[in-house]
C-alpha cells in the first residue's frame, strides 16, 4: 500500500535496551478531510526518513499490521500499526484528476446532442 501527503513530523531515532530502533514520521494526508497519519520506520529501515524534512510532499510505501495482547484482567485487545519500508519524494505536488476531453470546435451540431436524452431504458435510477 502507499500513503501520499506532506510531512507534518519527523521525530528522532528511538534505540532500546534490546537494541531495536525506529523512527517516527507523521504526515498530513491531502484530501477532503486530510488525516495525520503516523508511520514507523524499524530498524535500518529509519535511515530512510534523515534526507527528508518536514513540509515535503511524499509517496510512503506501507505495510499494516496487526497484534493481539491480553490483560492481566484477561481482557483481549487489538493494536495496529503502520510501518514504512519506502518513501520517495513527490516533485510538484499530487496528480490531479484526469480532465474530460472537450470536443473540437470543428464538431458538427449532430455530434453535440446529448447522448443520455437519446437512450431509451427502463433502470429506476
Amino acid at each position: 500500500m502507499e500513503l501520499q501527503g506532506t510531512i507534518k513530523k519527523i521525530s528522532d531515532v528511538q534505540t532500546f535496551a534490546s537494541g531495536f530502533q525506529k523512527r517516527e514520521m507523521v504526515i498530513l494526508t491531502e484530501e477532503q478531510y486530510p488525516q495525520p497519519i503516523n508511520i514507523e520506520f524499524l530498524q535500518d529501515k529509519s535511515d530512510l526518513v534523515n534526507s527528508y524534512k518536514e513540509g515535503e510532499k511524499v509517496k510512503v510505501s506501507i505495510n499494516i499490521r496487526g497484534r493481539e495482547w491480553t490483560s492481566p484482567q484477561g481482557e483481549v485487545k487489538y493494536f495496529n500499526s503502520i510501518t514504512g519500508w519506502r518513501i520517495e519524494k513527490v516533485e510538484g505536488g499530487f496528480q490531479e484528476e484526469p480532465t474530460v476531453a472537450r470536443p473540437s470546435s470543428n464538431t458538427s451540431s449532430a455530434e453535440k446532442t446529448d447522448v443520455f436524452a437519446e437512450e431509451d431504458d427502463d433502470l429506476p435510477f
